[in-house]
């Protein structure tokens, strides 16, 4: 099943049998907002803190999930989740009472391409029956572990992204039980790609090398080109990383201009929200796909996307220490079930 450098095309497809997102009160007020299973008004989803807030919404979303697909956590075999915070605490101590084996995975916001395309590695390489693939963010405490003390009340530039207060989880088996919403073709698996950014409110510049470079092995490795689907569609570039990426492309031979869409722009409303350069994070992604790209799939409304979402791998003590912002993508082909 391998293919090209860093691609697996699949024999036997996985099934995305369902999926669910739940958002955050100003991720509720955007064009997605009637989309979402449910939309919490209270950002703290009735916790002290902002860490048991996502941790909260974690178990919320994961089990509304198993539930969606008429499962109950002892039929799921794995859940390969993260989020943003230091040692995935959000997701520790979020699924910990599910009693469902886990691996932790950290990508930063490309953590739900990552787990779905391991996700789906295990299920059709028959290691799992049924696994949940997840990925969650939190606008407070990625601020306040990666930024500055929401108190403190700082300028944030127009590069600057807005983190989404959300999580989304799907479920994959090797059979299409029940009424499937997708299926996994084929994933690319993203390299780490550093060209020096160290402004860490611009993370559209820092993963735009990296969204390329997937989205370009993906051509090379399947053979095809933009043509190919319906639509190609990152994380959380914003409005100054999808210039950068259509620029690499273009210059690379390939048009994205029509094709292309990315989450963190469809997310908020730029002439109501103001967001700067659109949403990020890694709930992003993985809201915008349950919410809005799988319905897509299953209606056929799009024969096939390819699915990037992408992160920025830096930490508080890298950028202290004036470290690059590295970034890397990960790529996953979903078409129609």
């Amino acid at each position: 099943m391998q293919a090209g450098k860093a691609s697996v095309i699949f024999d036997r497809p996985p099934y995305i049998l369902g999926g669910a997102s739940i958002a955050g009160k100003k991720e509720g007020q955007g064009p997605l907002g009637k989309l979402f299973d449910a939309v919490e008004e209270d950002d703290m989803f009735g916790k002290d803190n902002w860490e048991e807030a996502e941790s909260e919404l974690q178990k919320r979303t994961v089990k509304l999930a198993i539930e969606k697909c008429g499962l109950a956590n002892r039929d799921i075999r794995y859940l390969l989740g993260g989020d943003l915070l230091g040692q995935l605490i959000a997701t520790s101590f979020g699924v910990m009472e599910l009693e469902i084996p886990l691996y932790g995975l950290y990508g930063a916001c490309s953590t739900m391409g990552e787990a779905m395309g391991l996700g789906a590695m295990l299920t059709a390489g028959g290691f799992a029956d049924k696994l949940a693939a997840l990925a969650s963010s939190h606008f407070a405490t990625a601020e306040k572990q990666f930024r500055y003390p929401l108190e403190y009340g700082n300028q944030r530039p127009y590069s600057a992204t807005w983190t989404v207060t959300g999580c989304g989880a799907v479920i994959l088996s090797p059979r299409p039980e029940g009424d499937p919403e997708g299926k996994i073709t084929a994933v690319t698996t993203g390299r780490i790609v550093d060209l020096g950014v160290k402004d860490s409110m611009n993370m559209g510049a820092a993963m735009a090398p990296a969204a390329f470079h997937t989205i370009w092995q993906n051509f090379q490795d399947l053979r095809v080109n933009e043509s190919w689907y319906d639509k190609i569609i990152t994380g959380d570039l914003g409005a100054v990383g999808r210039k950068i990426l259509l620029d690499l492309m273009r210059k690379n031979g390939h048009d994205l201009e029509k094709v292309h869409m990315d989450c963190g722009i469809e997310i908020f409303d730029p002439e109501s929200q103001d967001t700067h350069a659109g949403g990020s994070g890694c709930g992003c992604s993985a809201v915008t796909l349950c919410s809005y790209i799988l319905p897509k799939l299953k209606k056929r409304e799009w024969k096939r996307v390819l699915f990037v979402p992408t992160g920025a791998l830096l930490s508080t003590v890298s950028f202290n220490e004036g470290q690059s912002v590295p970034g890397i993508a990960h790529g996953v082909v979903i078409e129609s079930p």
